[in-house]
């Protein structure tokens, strides 16, 4: 499976995208309602999935504390803003293109937002200001520029960062890494340990292709530096979860830092998904035996060649157990959705499987028919299958993934991983011993284990808890 802005194009084909230009800087004040309080924070996240999810979950927390939420973010994937009526959002130019974007890769993606966004964010951060006082600006780590911007300006700025603490590590490692020659990867030494990020494996760490390392370690020793230069760090973790990284990071940013996750676990219910979520997977579900289903999902960028599908496919046939699938049109090159399953699989499936374009996740792995998730370990994704006490199968695909499916594995003993691909003996095994073994039994077991500590952070006096109120502390110190 990979990642290309192709996908990411096929995307904005399923919903409509903000499609108004951006208002002129006199329009946008006219419509903003003068604040008189320090208690004004404006958000920006990475236009992706994955990060805006978080980010608006962020942003309800906060909300939900007494502050105003203004949304800066762009046209290209802009969130929905009828499902977050208490927010104001205002959108900038990106200088995304609605085509042309086929074959570009994800850092190109990135660094061609950190150029194009620089003048129009600031534009809009310097009209915001001049409402009012602005207490921080928390930004998405994968804005690397907005750091200089807010020094510019003179505003605190605060960073999200939307994977977990351990995969962060290996990033501020990169240059060891490189000079250690662990990166770029050679096929020989995938196996190797490497000491220095133990328990990782060469064939843990990030992929970085040659043909994109020199881009790639420039956008992420920025995002790096900048994070490192900003007046804290949030995180969408909790500290029994990851307190030995936590632990690490602190040596290396002796700066606030803040993990008040899981998000989702303490933000409304209010979705903010990019695509339309199917609810008849839920009414589905409904039908199921307790524990039974197996739910299969990448997420909502990675894609994957006809090959890869048809073993999939017939590994869950094979594997006898229900499964709920999430196949979004266009996941598989060259076709646009159902088309490419192989000839007689839904008729050996009939009711035991059921298959989607999307689905409501959080409510589906919170299903008591759902036993287990086949996931590509975005960090979201994985948050999610904790908290509901789900054990998971990995598939990582890119960047985070790998290092979040080596902890859920072979840390945290939650799940296991496919190390050699999809190959559908292999599948209809890695189901059984996780849906029907006593392997998965014992995985679940431990999970169930870090959903009760998922619990108690959020109560009042957790872990989380306490870091959320330290960070309001810390934004209201600012002025």
């Amino acid at each position: 499976m990979s990642f290309t802005l192709q996908a990411i194009s096929k995307i904005k084909k399923l919903r409509p995208l903000c499609l108004e230009k951006q208002a002129p800087m006199e329009e946008q004040k006219q419509t903003q309602k003068p604040q008189t309080n320090n208690r004004r924070v404006v958000l920006f996240p990475v236009p992706l999935q994955g990060h805006i999810n978080p980010m608006l979950q962020l942003a309800s927390i906060l909300h939900s504390r007494g502050f105003s939420i203004t949304i800066i973010h762009t046209h290209f994937n802009s969130p929905s803003k009828s499902k977050h009526p208490h927010f104001t959002f205002l959108p900038i130019s990106d200088g995304v293109s609605p085509t042309g974007t086929s074959g570009e890769d994800i850092v190109s993606f990135l660094a061609l937002l950190n150029s194009d966004c620089v003048a129009p964010f600031r534009d809009c951060l310097a009209g915001l200001l001049e409402d009012g006082p602005i207490a921080c600006l928390i930004t998405d780590a994968g804005w690397h520029f907005s750091q200089s911007v807010a020094d510019g300006i003179g505003i605190p700025r605060i960073v999200l960062r939307t994977s977990s603490v351990s995969s962060f590590l290996v990033y501020t490692a990169l240059p060891m890494l490189r000079e250690k020659g662990y990166l770029p990867k050679q096929d020989s030494q995938l196996e190797s340990p490497v000491p220095e990020l133990a328990p990782l494996h060469v064939k843990d760490l990030p992929s970085i292709t040659k043909n994109d390392s020199k881009n790639l370690y420039k956008l992420l020793s920025n995002m790096v530096e900048q994070s490192k230069a900003s007046s804290g760090l949030i995180w969408n973790t909790f500290s029994e979860l990851e307190e030995s990284a936590l632990i690490q990071l602190r040596e290396q940013f002796p700066i606030p830092n803040f993990p008040i996750g899981p998000f989702h676990k303490s933000s409304p219910a209010s979705s903010s998904s990019l695509l339309t979520e199917d609810r008849s997977s839920i009414s589905w579900l409904n039908t199921q035996k307790p524990k039974s289903v197996l739910y299969v999902s990448f997420g909502s960028i990675a894609d994957m060649g006809g090959n890869e599908f048809l073993e999939m496919a017939w590994g869950l046939a094979n594997s006898m157990q229900p499964f709920l699938w999430v196949v979004r049109p266009g996941m598989i090159r060259g076709s646009e959705w159902r088309e490419a399953l192989p000839g007689g699989f839904m008729e050996k499936v009939g009711n035991n499987g059921c298959i989607v374009k999307w689905a409501p996740q959080q409510e589906v792995l919170a299903h008591f028919a759902v036993g287990g998730f086949w996931t590509h370990n975005g960090w979201n994704s994985t948050l999610e299958s904790i908290c509901e006490g789900v054990p998971m199968i990995c598939s990582p695909c890119f960047g985070d993934q790998l290092v979040n499916a080596k902890y859920v594995s072979d840390v945290w003993g939650i799940g296991l991983r496919f190390d050699k691909g999809v190959e559908r003996g292999e599948v209809e095994r890695g189901i059984r011993r996780v849906m029907l073994e006593r392997e998965g039994e014992e995985m679940r077991d431990r999970i169930l284990c870090l959903k009760e500590k998922v619990d108690a952070c959020l109560k009042k006096g957790g872990s989380s808890d306490q870091y959320l109120e330290q960070l309001i502390t810390h934004i209201l110190s600012f002025q």
